[in-house]
């Protein structure tokens, strides 16, 4: 059965070191799309962290999605109508950001505009992710907060050292109640129990009458795994992390050296 779907994730997947996509790689997400296969990017980044990608591949069709805050928000990338979306209370915010203080650790809330951080010595990783999705970054405390605000995820993010000691002593009621899940050495994403990459990808190939097997996932990271575990051909790129290389049923060259491609070339322009 031929694959009809292909979710890539961004970060040391689609884009190389330098932030950029290999002239192998266009070429290789062009042909797939004009053979008529879906190229959805599937990411742990906002919209906004999303949009010069898009552009860049031409993904602007009416019938094209993208996933995007590890799996909360499936969206129509043309018209932005959205396919599925699983958001977080006020109530998760306050349970998440007193934890992470007790955790002696930062914090940050984002919505579809805004992060929020609460900590008044503002994290590097947070001002980096800032820039990374260009997102505008505003200081509320807690009590600053409101329900309006609809959030998408939350991050707990620091020093790898800091961050895996605080990870090891997480409440065990967080994570029965959140899906939680380490997108890279300095962040630890929380998101509504519904939100991941895997379920994203089940519920967007339902929707467009797609078999697990006519869909193929491609990643490097732990947030990975969930749509490579659920893919009819998981692909990890060399640079992956242990535990998703033995998610991945097969695996190519790391993302400098165009892996997306190689992936392309094998299962999908046959």
């Amino acid at each position: 059965m031929s694959i009809k779907l292909v979710a890539i994730d961004i970060d040391g997947t689609l884009i190389n070191d330098q932030h950029t996509i290999n002239p192998e790689v266009k070429t290789a997400i062009h042909e797939a799309r004009q053979k008529g296969v879906h190229i959805v990017l599937c990411t742990g980044r906002p919209l906004p962290g999303v949009t010069t990608k898009l552009a860049e591949l031409a993904i602007n069709r009416d019938n094209e999605y993208v996933i995007t805050y590890n799996g909360s928000l499936i969206q129509n990338v043309a018209s932005g109508d959205i396919v599925a979306s699983y958001g977080m209370s006020l109530a998760d915010y306050n349970i998440l950001e007193l934890t992470a203080r007790r955790l002696g650790i930062h914090f940050h809330a984002i919505n579809h505009e805004t992060i929020f951080t609460p900590n008044r010595n503002i994290s590097k990783y947070t001002v980096n992710e800032a820039y990374l999705v260009d997102m505008p970054l505003e200081y509320r405390t807690p009590e600053e907060m409101h329900e309006d605000l609809n959030i998408i995820k939350m991050m707990m993010i620091d020093h790898p050292h800091i961050l895996d000691e605080a990870i090891k002593k997480m409440p065990q009621e967080i994570t029965e109640k959140y899906n939680t899940v380490k997108s890279s050495p300095f962040y630890y994403e929380l998101l509504n129990k519904n939100a991941s990459k895997g379920n994203a990808l089940k519920t967007l190939a339902e929707y467009l009458g797609l078999k697990p097997e006519e869909t193929m996932a491609i990643g490097d990271n732990e947030n990975d795994n969930s749509m490579l575990e659920y893919a009819g051909i998981g692909v990890a790129v060399a640079n992956a992390v242990p535990s998703t290389k033995a998610a991945a049923d097969v695996h190519v060259a790391s993302n400098n050296d165009s892996g997306v491609a190689e992936a392309l070339n094998k299962y999908v322009l046959i």
